[in-house]
């Protein structure tokens, strides 16, 4: 194999923080190697120096050999490195074949496109990657899967003999995973090598052939992925090990009802769905991608109307036409999208923790009572654990686990008894993972009503008391959560088009 990429020594430091030292890394062509480590450990910090976002400080770096400075992007792509974000950045409104060719579309005479040219040049490298995609599609009508595609022959396009992959499954189903990985396996079979950034463990042994962890800045240590147990590299990622105790069911039987909803309909997003969450209860929605857990949460908040059904609240019924009708009753959302819709990125930890209580810091004349506000952010700092330098660092700069302990502070402050999380570890590293669930479960202890949504089936198995399963906008059943509840069970009523139950009936 060909070693195309040799990192030794790299250093990076931003004011008040070192954020590489000495780390190293290398890549063979041919190859998947995985790259992992806690939220802040480095990861994305090694990659944009790799990728010319970001200069080196010092350590040299080798592309196939010999040794370069990478001054900026364009230089990356000269060199044959391309770089996939988590975050597409495709124009929806062009076809695919203008989205991979923007600003170098082939040219006739007195600069007309070349329409023809285009869209065999885009099928060109589709047939080298065996996909079968159109390239007269326009972006905003393919799939997350296909648009993830699109992204990858963008980079080919490049010629790309290095290929980063940043969270490249984070949006994705079970299938379209499979059809991403039979791409990736291709792209290996031609020799391109593949740096594959993940926080999922059970995608290790399916695709990667090498581990890098990186902690703190600095590298930990280089692993087989087939013949290393996926525990291993855990304890290297966090330095101690993850607890990962079974679920303990609390007695609710006697428990007040904080939160019903009866018969909850929007088009065919939501048909007929009833459930209720108890105090002190955790009620994972488990279901398929489009099976409608984030509409049902999101008509629930206010965020989009509903056509029927009925919201009740502490036993009683409840208007709820807007999100602010949703926070004046006590219920608060934690979308899944929190960088857009939990977070005001270029605000700092201190606003946002207050963001959504805003109206108790304001005084005579509008004036905000920064004191309070600051008395207020350093208290949830303390309590959540918040990672961070000082309660006026901006939001944007902190890692993804204590970015939504910064929204969880928002709604915690608001004094809101329903909380639903949407999401709430995507794109957050194992051990942050598990400090997000122990607060999940502290938060039930102290008597609030939790709503977990998530497409991990292990984590839904881990946190939930009851878990309610959703397949084409119906609610096809609610299982018990712990040991009496499988993920064939759970698989089995996310692929049902029809409820098998009544939805507050547990199976046994």
């Amino acid at each position: 194999m060909t070693r195309l990429v040799t990192m030794e020594g790299i250093e990076k430091r931003f004011p008040g923080v070192h954020a590489l030292k000495s780390v190293r890394f290398d890549l063979d062509g041919g190859e998947v190697h995985a790259l992992m480590g806690e939220n802040g450990a480095g990861k994305s910090t090694l990659m944009k120096i790799l990728s010319g976002i970001y200069a080196k400080d010092e350590g040299r770096l080798e592309i196939m050999g010999d040794e370069v400075d990478i001054d900026g992007p364009r230089k990356a792509q000269d060199l044959g490195i391309g770089i996939i974000h988590q975050e597409l950045s495709l124009m929806n409104d062009l076809t695919v074949a203008q989205n991979i060719f923007i600003g170098r579309e082939p040219r006739k005479s007195f600069g007309r496109l070349d329409e023809g040219a285009l869209n065999r040049q885009a099928a060109d490298i589709f047939a080298s990657m065996n996909l079968k995609l159109d390239p007269r599609t326009v972006v905003g009508e393919l799939t997350i899967a296909k648009q993830q595609m699109v992204e990858i022959a963008k980079a080919l396009s490049y010629r790309s003999r290095i290929l980063i992959m940043d969270e490249p499954t984070a949006a994705l189903n079970d299938a379209e995973i499979a059809e991403l990985f039979q791409i990736i396996r291709q792209l290996k079979a031609d020799g391109v090598g593949i740096i594959y950034i993940s926080h999922k463990m059970d995608e290790l042994k399916q695709i990667a052939d090498r581990v890098t962890v990186m902690r703190d800045g600095a590298y930990v240590g280089t692993v087989g992925a087939a013949d290393t147990p996926v525990s291993k590299i855990i304890s290297m990622m966090v330095g101690r090990e993850v607890n990962s105790e079974p679920v303990d069911i609390p007695d609710l039987e006697h428990a007040e009802t904080l939160l019903e909803v009866r018969g909850l309909s929007r088009g065919r997003e939501i048909r007929e769905v009833s459930f209720s969450v108890k105090k002190g209860e955790i009620l994972g929605f488990a279901g398929l991608m489009g099976a409608g857990r984030t509409e049902v949460a999101r008509a629930i908040f206010g965020a989009d109307p509903r056509d029927a059904g009925e919201i009740r609240v502490h036993g009683k019924p409840c208007s709820i036409r807007q999100p602010a009708d949703a926070v004046k009753a006590g219920i608060g959302y934690l979308s899944e999208d929190r960088k857009h819709f939990g977070l005001a990125t270029g605000m700092d930890v201190r606003t946002n923790v207050c963001l959504a209580s805003l109206d108790r810091f304001s005084g005579a004349a509008g004036r905000l009572d920064e004191d309070g506000m600051r008395r207020t952010a350093q208290d949830y700092i303390q309590k959540l654990g918040i990672r961070t330098p000082s309660d006026r660092q901006e939001v944007r700069l902190l890692s993804g686990g204590n970015q939504q302990k910064v929204v969880i502070a928002k709604w915690l402050y608001r004094d809101c008894d329903i909380l639903i999380f949407d999401e709430p570890t995507r794109g957050i590293d194992v051990g942050a993972k598990s400090e997000i669930y122990k607060l999940l479960k502290e938060l039930a202890a102290e008597g609030r009503a939790i709503i977990v949504i998530s497409s991990e089936l292990p984590e839904i198995m881990r946190l939930s008391h009851r878990i309610a399963v959703m397949c084409e906008g119906r609610l096809t059943g609610v299982l018990p959560g712990g040991e009496a509840t499988t993920q064939e069970d759970i698989m089995h009523l996310a692929t049902l088009r029809a409820p098998v139950m009544q939805p507050e009936r547990t199976v046994q």
